[in-house]
Formats: structure tokens, sequence, C-alpha cells
């Protein structure tokens, strides 16, 4: 890398951690064309046995963007805001090159994504429903992870409809809605731009009315569950007023 190059992306990890607004924003998908942006790792489960999904680097249409490739694997692209307050809108462009035909997001079998935009929060444990309560520190003991309390997913799903609201099959601190379905599977780019407090009043209104501060952002893609084969792309993910 060159000094060029390095005092760049040195600039851009602390114009993340500088909180000049509302909320902090998560360094840029892509840097310089060629490179995931400072601060962004890819994190997969405790004893993973699945193959990590790829995140590579591509130029499509004269966009930077990151390509979301899962192939009977597992793995999210992470970018840590612990305490942070959460944005009023999430936005960022997508698009699907080769759909994962399994996917039925409402079944375990089918729980896969070939591309998904989430937001993980820092819900408070005594606003979590006790028996969930339970799981989630147990989890957290036997991992030494600090797992988030509730994480909401805008997710490109198969067949389900748009705008669907769908608890994660495995564990209900994981929910999603369903932005894009096979019908948008085209190959084109997609903007997106959502009013997060809305979504999350949609997703866990039930257990708090008032937006948590974050613990992450996270671009991810899997196919552990249908042994499948997915690509997407995924860029200019960003937090707006």
């Amino acid at each position: 890398m060159s000094v060029t190059r390095c005092l760049h992306a040195t600039l851009l990890a602390l114009l993340v951690q500088w909180h000049g607004g509302a909320w902090a924003q998560p360094a840029p998908l892509v840097t310089g064309g060629a490179a995931l942006g400072p601060g962004w790792r890819v994190a997969g489960l405790p004893r993973q046995a699945a193959p990590l999904t790829r995140y590579g680097v591509a130029e499509i249409d004269g966009r930077a963007a990151v390509r979301l490739t899962a192939s009977a694997s597992y793995g999210n692209l992470v970018f840590d805001l612990p305490g942070q307050p959460a944005p009023a809108r999430l936005r960022w462009s997508w698009r699907m090159d080769q759909p994962n035909p399994a996917v039925d997001l409402a079944r375990k079998e089918g729980d896969d994504a070939a591309a998904k935009v989430c937001l993980a929060f820092e819900l408070p444990l005594e606003r979590v429903p006790f028996v969930e309560r339970q799981v989630l520190r147990l989890a957290r003991s036997r991992t030494g992870e600090a797992l988030p309390a509730a994480t909401l997913c805008w997710v490109w799903g198969r067949a389900e409809a748009r705008e669907a609201v769908i608890a994660n099959p495995y564990s209900r601190r994981v929910r999603v809605i369903v932005l894009r379905n096979e019908g948008d599977a085209s190959g084109r780019w997609f903007d997106e731009d959502r009013d997060v407090a809305a979504d999350w009043r949609r997703a866990f209104g039930d257990e708090s009315a008032e937006v948590p501060p974050l613990a992450a952002a996270i671009v991810a893609a899997d196919a552990d569950n249908t042994g499948a084969t997915s690509v997407a792309h995924v860029a200019g993910l960003r937090f707006g007023p």
C-alpha cells in the first residue's frame, strides 16, 4: 500500500470515530476502488464448520461494490459501532447476479440470504422476553462473544412478499424485512432508503418503541443451510439524517 493510500485509510478510520453529528458513520465499504474499507471485518460463528462467505471488491456499472459470494458458506461483514445512536436513515444500493433458488426465510432449512444489510442493536436485556433472555445469556457465556440482543436485517428474499416482516426461525433475536425477492433478480441496481425507527418499530416494537443504541452495521450473505451458491453486490452503504 502506498503512503498516500495508507494516510487516506487512516483519515477515514479517524473520521468514522468522530461524533460531530448525532451518529457515527461507518467507513465506506470500498476504498481506493480495490480494498474493503478500514474497520470492516469478516466474522463467522464460534467453531464454525462451514467455509466463510467470500467478500471481494468489484466495479459494476461504474460503482465500487462489495461482491458477496456464498457457497454452502456463512460469514458476516461487520463494522463495529458499540453504543452509537442509531441513524435516522439507512441507505445503500444492491443487485442480484445469482440468486439462491432454495431460500425460504420462514424455515430453518431455507434460512439463507444472497444479500442482506443489518443493524445490530444493544437492546437492554430487561426488554427481551424471559426465556429468550436466558438463552441469550447462555449463548454469550458459552461463546465469549457480546452477541447483540436484537438484529434487524433488510433482506433480498426469494418468494416472500416485499415488506414482509419475518422472525428468524432459529432465534427471534433476529428479524428481517424483505425488500426484494426473486422478481427483482434482474442483475440491475436497486437503491434503498429506509426509515430506521419506523422499521425498528415494525420488527421489534413489541419489545421497545424506542430505538436502542447500535452494536454494529452488517453486510452479509450465507448459504450454509441450503448448500446453494449465490452472488450479489452491495455498494454505497451510509447513514443519513
